[in-house]
C-alpha cells in the first residue's frame, strides 16, 4: 500500500478541489475558527487551504485553521459538493509537516511518538490488569466471543488507547455478551491506524501500518471501531485510498456506540435495575450519530435522567482539542462549573480519552465521573473496579508504584518505564485539578 498510498491521496484531493466551489460554507459552519482567531473572510481561508494543498503556502488564516482543526465535522455537512473539508484540512496538515521538515526528521519523529504511544499502553494496561483480562482484551492470545469454526459476527476494535482503561473495554464486551453478538477482539500498538505516522508527515510509514491491520481486521467483512480517530484515520484517509488503487474495499466499519444504540430495542429487556441518576452527556459530535445513540441508550435505562448543561459540543474527541489548550480548558471548567450548579450526580463520557481527561475531578467536585457503558452496565448488574481513576486520584507516581508493584512485577515492567508511563498519566490533566489531594 505505501509505493501508491500517497498516489491515491493526490488522486482524492484533487477530485474534492475540482468539486469544491470556494464558496466558504464549510469555513463559516467551523465552531472552532472564532476561538482560533480565524477572521480573515471565509472564501480567503479555503481559497488559501486549496493553495496549500496544491503545493503553495497559503495564507496565514489558512494555515491557522487547518492546524487548529478540532475534527468535529460540521464542515462536511455544511458541503452542498460531496466534498469532505475535514479530510483536505488533514490532508493541509500533512502538506505542512512535510514542508516543515525533512523526511528522516518526519520518520524519527513518528518513530518516537509511537514508542511513546506502545509504553504508555503497555505499561498503563497491565499495571491494572491481570493474565486473563489481557487475554480477552486481545493481548495476550487471540480473543473472542466465539471459538471455533464459525467467523464471528465482528471484529471488535479498540484502537489503543482504550486499553488504558479496561473496565470500559471490558464492559463493551459484556454487553455483546448479552447480546447474544459474537465477536474477535483486536487492538493495541500493534493494531496501528498509522495516524501518529501521517500527523509527522511519514506517509510510508503510516500506509504500511495501516494496510497491516487492515488485513487483519478485514475477517469478517464487519468491524466495530471504538475510539474515534482510529474510526476516522480509516473511514476517511486510509479506506478510501485503499478502495481507489484495488477497487475493493476489506471491511465496513461501524462506531461501536452506534451500533448499541441501534440495538437499544433489544437491550431494554436487559435493563433490569433502576439507576437513580441525575446525569449530564459529556458530548462529542465528530462521528455523527454518536452523541444521538448515547442519548438513546441513556434514557432507556429506568431511572435515569438526562440534563442538558446547554453548552457548546465541539470537536471529534476531548483529546482533539488539544489545538487550543485554553480553549480547551475554559469549555472543560464551564462544563464542570454547569454540572455543579445542575445539581446532577453524574458526568458521564463516551470516549475513553474523555474518561481520563476528566475523572480525577470526581475528586473536588459533587458529582462522580464515569463512562456511558457503566451506567448501561449498572442496569444490567455488570461492573468492573475503575483502576485508572482510582489511580489517577492519588496525584502521586510513588503512590501509584506502590499500589500495582505486584501486577508491574508479575509482566515484567520494569521500575523505571512505569515511572515515566505514570507521570505521562498525570500530566494526561488539561484542566488542573484544584486544591491539595
Amino acid at each position: 500500500m505505501g509505493n501508491y498510498f500517497e498516489d491515491a491521496l493526490n488522486g482524492r484531493i484533487d477530485e474534492m478541489l475540482d468539486a469544491c466551489t470556494r464558496c466558504g460554507k464549510c469555513v463559516e459552519a467551523c465552531p472552532v475558527k472564532t476561538p482560533a482567531g480565524v477572521t480573515a473572510p471565509a472564501e480567503e481561508v479555503i481559497t488559501g487551504v486549496i493553495d496549500i494543498l496544491r503545493g503553495g503556502e497559503g495564507t496565514a488564516a489558512s494555515r491557522r485553521w487547518a492546524s487548529t482543526c478540532m475534527l468535529t465535522g460540521d464542515c462536511i455537512r455544511a458541503c452542498d459538493e460531496g466534498v469532505n473539508p475535514r479530510f483536505l484540512l488533514a490532508m493541509a496538515r500533512l502538506a505542512m509537516a512535510k514542508g516543515k521538515t525533512a523526511p528522516h526528521e518526519q520518520r524519527r519523529e513518528g518513530v518516537a511518538g509511537f514508542r511513546k504511544l506502545n509504553l504508555d499502553v503497555t505499561v498503563q494496561s497491565r499495571m491494572q490488569s491481570s493474565d486473563d483480562v489481557l487475554a480477552r482484551l486481545g493481548q495476550k492470545v487471540a480473543a473472542g466471543g466465539a471459538d471455533g469454526p464459525v467467523a464471528p459476527d465482528f471484529v471488535f476494535y479498540t484502537g489503543c488507547n482504550l486499553l488504558k482503561t479496561p473496565h470500559i473495554a471490558l464492559l463493551a464486551l459484556d454487553i455483546m455478551d448479552a447480546l447474544g453478538v459474537t465477536y474477535q477482539v483486536m487492538g493495541g500498538p500493534t493494531h496501528c491506524c498509522g495516524v501518529i505516522q501521517l500527523r509527522t508527515g511519514d506517509t510510508a510509514v503510516s500506509a504500511n501500518m495501516a494496510a497491516n491491520t487492515m488485513g487483519k481486521l478485514a475477517q469478517t467483512g464487519q468491524v466495530l471501531s471504538w475510539c474515534p480517530s482510529c474510526h476516522v484515520q480509516f473511514s476517511e484517509v486510509m479506506m478510501p485510498a485503499y478502495e481507489r488503487s484495488t477497487g475493493s474495499r476489506p471491511f465496513e466499519m461501524t462506531p461501536f456506540m452506534r451500533f448499541l444504540g441501534a440495538r437499544t430495542d433489544d437491550l431494554r429487556p436487559l435493563l433490569r435495575h433502576k439507576v437513580p441518576m441525575r446525569v449530564a452527556l459529556h458530548r462529542h459530535p465528530g462521528i455523527p450519530g454518536v452523541v444521538e445513540a448515547a442519548l438513546r441508550l441513556l434514557t432507556a435505562v429506568p431511572g435515569v435522567e438526562v440534563v442538558d448543561l446547554g453548552l457548546p459540543a465541539v470537536g471529534l474527541m476531548s483529546n482533539a482539542l488539544r489545538t487550543l489548550p485554553d480553549y480547551k480548558r475554559q469549555l472543560q471548567l464551564q462544563e464542570l462549573e454547569a454540572a455543579r450548579d445542575a445539581g446532577v450526580d453524574a458526568l458521564v463520557a463516551v470516549y475513553h480519552a474523555d474518561h481520563r481527561e476528566l475523572c480525577a475531578h470526581e475528586r473536588d467536585w459533587p458529582f462522580v465521573v464515569i463512562n456511558l457503558l457503566e451506567v448501561v452496565g449498572a442496569s444490567m448488574g455488570i461492573a468492573y473496579p475503575d483502576h485508572y481513576k482510582r489511580l489517577k486520584i492519588l496525584q502521586d507516581v510513588d503512590l501509584i508504584v506502590a499500589e500495582c508493584s505486584d501486577l508491574l512485577a508479575h509482566h515484567g515492567i520494569r521500575d523505571e518505564a512505569a515511572r515515566q508511563s505514570i507521570k505521562a498519566m498525570l500530566e494526561d490533566q488539561p484542566l488542573p485539578l484544584r486544591g491539595r489531594p
